[in-house]
């Protein structure tokens, strides 16, 4: 038991360091004097309207996990309570990265008697369905800024060249796709008691199950319309925090799609609330839209910050309501 605590301080400490490096390599050229006046000039309107936006869209996420918990066992989980018990997941994570969906579950155990392993599974099939919805608005953002994916992805390699490459040596590309794809089935199938192969194979089950089960709920139509609603309402939220800075006020809506893919990608990352990787993913893609280095830095600074902000007061609140709710006890059975 000690060990594994040590292992986990560690990681804890690992990730914190990564995180808190990132974030100094990115901002060490940054006048804190620059953060503030940008801060003053910005349009705190539509700031405040994208906290507005994104703390319905959290409950939007509470309500959807309220969807996915059977009612067969504890107390009902209203879509209040489960956005409060999310709060409490976001608030977590901001500490100990990944954390914060054991908490959340934790914390419905406690008030409503439902068991860990059921919410645990429900987390899964959200996760789940958040990456293939990530997936696909990564995809929805090749289609329509198709341009600059092809330019970012021509400063690394000929494209063109690769192309006629390709073309003029096909059977032996063809080829060399069937042998790749062959490889790795024999290396599943040789390898599959591995336990990096068993990772890969659960992590892909647990996708389908996933689906599966979204498939067999009493309102799967609410919960495909509100997995939908959220990722609208993080677009909104980012569309709106770059109407209230002067610097990214005349980015179009699907650059603004693709400065928000690269923050998911960012928040994705094992480090604490995504700090560093969520401000250089977002500060790199807006400087190829044109926006200038340190304004593209100082953007991506004032909507995390903005965010980590509502999280813990929310969160806070959260946690403070959820605490005066008295633990469940299974009624007596006569």
């Amino acid at each position: 038991m000690l060990q594994k605590n040590f292992k986990q301080i560690i990681q804890l400490t690992i990730s914190l360091g990564v995180a808190g490096w990132i974030f100094w390599f990115l901002y060490r050229d940054i006048a804190f004097d620059s953060l503030i006046e940008q801060v003053k000039s910005s349009n705190w309107f539509w700031i405040l309207t994208s906290l507005a936006i994104a703390l319905v869209g959290y409950w939007v996420r509470g309500w959807r996990w309220s969807l996915l918990i059977q009612e067969d066992e504890g107390l009902k989980v209203t879509p209040n309570r489960a956005y409060h018990a999310v709060m409490v997941g976001y608030l977590v994570n901001m500490l100990i990265p990944r954390a914060g969906e054991v908490a959340r579950c934790g914390v419905l155990t406690r008030t409503n008697g439902v068991s860990l392993g059921h919410l645990v599974g429900t987390v899964i099939v959200e996760r789940s369905v958040d990456l293939i919805f990530l997936i696909g608005t990564i995809l929805l953002a090749f289609l329509v800024e198709n341009e600059l994916f092809l330019n970012l992805a021509s400063q690394l390699v000929d494209l063109k060249a690769l192309g006629e490459g390709i073309l003029s040596n096909l059977p032996i590309a063809l080829g060399g796709l069937i042998i790749f794809i062959l490889f790795i089935y024999l290396v599943f199938r040789r390898f599959k008691n591995h336990s990096l192969v068993n990772k890969i194979q659960h992590f892909f089950r647990e996708i389908g199950g996933g689906l599966k089960s979204v498939g067999k709920l009493k309102n799967p139509l609410g919960f495909l319309g509100s997995s939908i609603l959220i990722w609208v309402f993080y677009f909104m939220t980012m569309y709106t925090v770059a109407l209230g800075i002067q610097s990214t006020a005349n980015l179009s809506s699907s650059e603004v799609l693709l400065v928000m893919v690269m923050g998911s990608i960012g928040m994705i990352a094992p480090v604490q609330g995504g700090i560093g990787t969520f401000h250089a993913l977002v500060a790199f893609i807006l400087i190829q839209l044109g926006v200038s280095e340190q304004d593209g830095k100082i953007f991506a600074a004032i909507i995390h910050g903005t965010q980590v902000i509502l999280v813990l007061v929310v969160g806070l609140i959260s946690w403070i309501i959820l605490v005066r709710i008295p633990a469940w006890k299974k009624p007596d059975s006569f």
